[in-house]
């Protein structure tokens, strides 16, 4: 929804905090399903914005590996669709999935206002990169999927991401 409404031209930020999915979103993230159903994947890790759980779900469908919520790869907080909601509110939304080890907010904020809509410092953003880097690799898992953000996924493995696109790694 927020890139829906985002003007690139202009660089308008729409306000719309933690966007959901669009439709066309929705479609993207269910035509994955038949790609991701033969990787084997052993676990899914999201980032708590709610586009990247909904993108999760619809994915890898009903019957899919465990799903872990991890705010290490939440997006790089530029705009307000990069500002998170509360676990509790999460957790209304989600039921099936686990949100108690989440800080709250467990998003990039100043101290003051966890709802202003300010630029995480790229020092910030690449602290949290070698994080979650090590994060995976302590993992007893080999295959990973990890549904996240496209700044975050960026600076992670230095390919350009499409919204919804699909690339194999190994770190």
């Amino acid at each position: 929804m927020f890139n829906a409404a985002f003007d690139s031209v202009t660089r308008i930020d729409p306000m719309i905090f933690d966007a959901p999915l669009s439709e066309i979103g929705v479609g993207q993230a269910t035509a994955l399903r038949g790609e991701v159903h033969t990787l084997g994947v052993e676990l899914i890790v999201t980032s708590p914005l709610t586009r990247a759980i909904q993108t999760a779900l619809h994915a890898f469908g009903p019957d899919h590996a465990p799903i872990r919520v991890e705010s290490l790869h939440r997006e790089r907080l530029e705009h307000s669709g990069d500002v998170g909601r509360s676990p509790v509110s999460l957790r209304r939304d989600f039921p099936t999935l686990a949100f108690d080890h989440l800080d709250d907010p467990w998003w990039h904020f100043d101290g003051r206002d966890p709802q202003a809509v300010f630029i995480e410092p790229e020092e910030t953003l690449l602290g949290r990169v070698q994080a979650f880097r090590q994060w995976l690799a302590a993992r007893p898992e080999t295959t990973i999927a990890v549904v996240g953000h496209g700044t975050f996924l960026n600076r992670l493995t230095g390919h350009q991401f499409k919204n919804c696109e699909r690339l194999t790694i190994s770190l």
